[in-house]
């Protein structure tokens, strides 16, 4: 008996997992592509064309008044489609586009920043320590193996970051032996799964074929686990991930109230933090955009805007 062919959203799947992109970009791909296709009353998309991807993300900026970076992740997950899993190209996407936006990050001072930090506690502060020291994205944190961590040169190992590149960046001092401790509970947790038949890890990049055991070493167990295990929607091994993401940003927005900050806040403000405070410190900027893994220094270059002496050091008349 034949076996039926896979339906179109698993094909995609399949297609983003053998280019190891991230969970995060899996999802967001197949929630653009499933929006496209109930968008044209589910016409297949092999029956369609540059023409009805330009009229869908049209549709989405003039309608749904999306962003221009989230008008192109849908255009991203709309061409990977279409190259990666229908092998057709698409001629000239000419769409209405989304306006780029012009934000300047918002950042706090030292102050403040110390002020949030106060109103926290638990594994939640300790995260937040850590993103304001390191400059980590959320995920970045979140995603942290115990083996990136090294204590002796005081670094931090960034895998597989946005735009699929390594980077180090710093590991404060101050968080040495607050890491240190809780990582003794993570192994304790880790040792008591293991001893239950549990204690595998989810690894990257087919590792687990090609190092069978590697995933319940302990060098690849998540830093910050989550508190239970739960089968892995992939291939239903019951396993313990890393923490979801939601918890430690409603942390920040509530300590943010709590410190009484009249600012827009949440995790990544500690990464703007961070470039910003260094480089109000006198360091130079290639060395925060090699911290940060910019590819451009003109990313970097942004934060410059909130410095005292700015990029050219002018100072408003009122202040002469």
């Amino acid at each position: 008996m034949e076996s039926r062919p896979k339906k179109l959203l698993d094909q995609v799947r399949d297609a983003i997992r053998v280019k190891h992109y991230a969970r995060n970009t899996e999802q967001a791909y197949v929630y653009w592509i499933k929006k496209y296709i109930l968008f044209h009353n589910k016409r297949h998309p092999k029956e369609m064309g540059t023409g009805e991807v330009q009229a869908f993300l049209t549709h989405l900026a003039l309608e749904e008044h999306i962003s221009a970076s989230t008008q192109n992740q849908a255009l991203s997950a709309l061409l990977f489609l279409y190259r990666n899993v229908l092998s057709l190209e698409l001629g000239l996407v000419d769409s209405v586009r989304a306006k780029p936006s012009q934000h300047v990050p918002t950042v706090l001072s030292r102050a403040e920043v110390q002020a949030v930090l106060h109103e926290m506690s638990g594994i939640h502060l300790l995260m937040a320590r850590l993103l304001y020291g390191s400059g980590m994205r959320l995920m970045e944190c979140i995603r942290l193996r115990v083996k990136d961590l090294d204590f002796e040169y005081r670094q931090i190992a960034v895998r597989d970051a946005k735009g699929a590149h390594d980077r180090y960046t710093l590991l404060p001092a101050s968080l040495v032996e607050p890491l240190q401790d809780h990582l003794v509970q993570v192994k304790r947790t880790h040792a008591e799964d293991l001893s239950k038949g549990y204690g595998a890890v989810y690894l990257p990049f087919a590792l687990a074929e090609k190092y069978p055991n590697a995933n319940r070493e302990w060098i690849w167990q998540y830093v910050f686990p989550s508190h239970s295990l739960s089968p892995d929607e992939q291939d239903g091994v019951i396993r313990r991930f890393h923490m979801s993401e939601t918890g430690l940003q409603k942390a920040v927005k509530a300590a943010v109230q709590k410190a009484g900050i009249p600012k827009k806040v949440g995790c990544h403000t500690f990464r703007h933090c961070f470039a910003t405070h260094l480089l109000e410190a006198g360091y130079d900027i290639r060395t925060v955009q090699e911290l940060l893994g910019h590819k451009d220094v003109k990313t970097t270059m942004i934060y410059t805007h909130v410095l005292n002496r700015g990029p050219k050091a002018v100072r408003s008349p009122l202040d002469e």
